[in-house]
């Protein structure tokens, strides 16, 4: 996995160089995460992107979707060539997710705030079908500054939504600071417990504790939804953009390209 996640963060940059726009350091915070989900939880098809009983993946903080897209292109949802197109225009892989464009997409995201809504939309889907699937909301922490959130949060954990898991990307910074200088939005683990909520924290960078965490909320969660923290680094694999918060949304130059591609060979 290790070399996986390697391999997703010079999609990334290439991606970002390509585009010559983006949101580097939030991208590259979420691989492991998402590298654990897609190639050892997550029940997909990528030859059958609509298989009804497919789990359901929804990139709440779309911003980071070079790193969904690193993950669909090598899956095989489609061809990692689109990978140059990113952020063109008429490319298949937006600046933000767009379910009409992108296969393995499930909902366009990016207004920040609304994925975890949907996520229940789909998982209330899943108990009217009588369907089996999960779905899993992956959420930045300045997010959770919206209050939509927390409308949501509240709703899931009184209708006991056990087939919802989300995931915090702890990462600590946002757009313009250090949220704890911003709006912070401690303690986590008191508020989504109040809500009803399942909760557990982990390294989000590392693998055997993130496959445990994941693995273990089956027998855990006992009728509820499940938030897991992750805490994580923004920037992460790339030295001189982590914990800093210019590079929320940064283009690279040519030099900052080649330097990022060479700590991740």
């Amino acid at each position: 996995m290790e070399k996986k996640a390697r391999k997703l963060r010079r999609s990334i940059i290439k991606m970002l160089e390509a585009g010559r726009a983006g949101h580097p350091s939030g991208s590259l915070s979420v691989v492991e995460i998402l590298t654990v989900l897609f190639y050892k939880i997550l029940r997909l098809d990528p030859r059958n992107p609509l298989w009804p009983d497919r789990d359901r993946f929804v990139l709440s903080k779309g911003h980071a979707a070079p790193a969904l897209y690193a993950v669909l292109g090598d899956l095989g949802f489609f061809s990692e060539d689109h990978f140059s197109t990113f952020d063109h225009i008429d490319s298949i892989l937006q600046g933000h997710p767009d379910r009409t464009k992108t296969p393995g997409v499930e909902i366009s995201t990016g207004s920040l705030g609304q994925g975890l809504s949907a996520g229940i939309g789909m998982a209330l889907g899943a108990k009217l079908d009588g369907k089996s699937y999960r779905t899993f909301v992956l959420l930045g922490d300045g997010e959770l500054q919206s209050g939509q959130v927390w409308e949501a949060a509240m709703f899931a954990g009184y209708k006991k939504f056990e087939n919802l898991i989300a995931i915090v990307d702890n990462n600590k910074l946002q757009l313009s600071g250090w949220t704890k200088d911003i709006l912070d939005i401690e303690p986590l683990v008191e508020k989504w417990e109040a809500f009803r909520w399942y909760v557990t924290e982990t390294d989000g960078h590392d693998f055997e504790k993130l496959l445990y965490t994941f693995r273990d909320l089956e027998e855990k969660r006992a009728g509820a939804p499940a938030l897991v923290i992750a805490h994580t680094t923004k920037g992460k694999g790339v030295s001189f953009m982590e914990n800093r918060v210019e590079w929320h949304a940064k283009p690279m130059t040519d030099e900052e390209v080649a330097l990022a591609l060479a700590e991740l060979r």
